[in-house]
């Protein structure tokens, strides 16, 4: 793990996280929905929330969890329920929020699929961090499927999907 992810002490994402994910991960950790996802979905994040003043913490997790509990590659309705109830899980165990930061991020994850783009503007960048990321399926994002002035922006719809296309 470490020769892809390094750990910064200020971060929630600790190798026992970590390491928790992976354990009970049940596709293909390469795959389409696996680690190469969320490190794209966790740096897109991370610069839409220095732009934006998104809560880091909430983005960081968001980009670990909202896949995490997928049964399949393809359509999949409940993994995104299955994903808070997982966070709700590891919360006061692998990482600790104030109660409405794990609202949040239970919230960003139950309905990370839904297609919605109003919410808590914490909600939103984790959302378009997920939706900057879909090169990797061969779709480049649309502006008006994203939530945030700064992910609509062309520049950075652009460089997530050369991103997200290189893997």
């Amino acid at each position: 793990m470490k020769d892809v992810f390094k750990f910064d002490s200020e971060s929630l994402l600790q190798p026992e996280l970590i390491h928790e994910i992976r354990l009970q991960y049940q596709l293909n950790w390469r795959g389409i929905h696996g680690i190469g996802h969320f490190l794209r979905v966790r740096e897109n994040g991370l610069r839409l929330a220095r732009e934006n003043g998104a809560l880091v913490p909430v983005v960081e997790l968001f980009a670990f969890l909202h896949d995490a509990r997928r049964l399949n590659d393809a359509r999949d309705p409940g993994h995104g329920s299955r994903a808070a109830e997982l966070a709700r899980s590891f919360h006061g165990r692998f990482f600790q929020l104030a109660p409405e930061e794990l609202e949040l991020l239970e919230y960003a994850c139950r309905f990370h699929t839904d297609g919605l783009t109003e919410g808590d503007l914490t909600v939103q960048t984790c959302w378009d961090s997920d939706r900057l990321d879909l090169g990797r399926a061969q779709i480049k994002p649309q502006a008006s499927k994203l939530c945030t002035d700064v992910a609509k922006e062309p520049q950075v719809i652009e460089w997530a999907y050369g991103r997200s296309l290189a893997g």
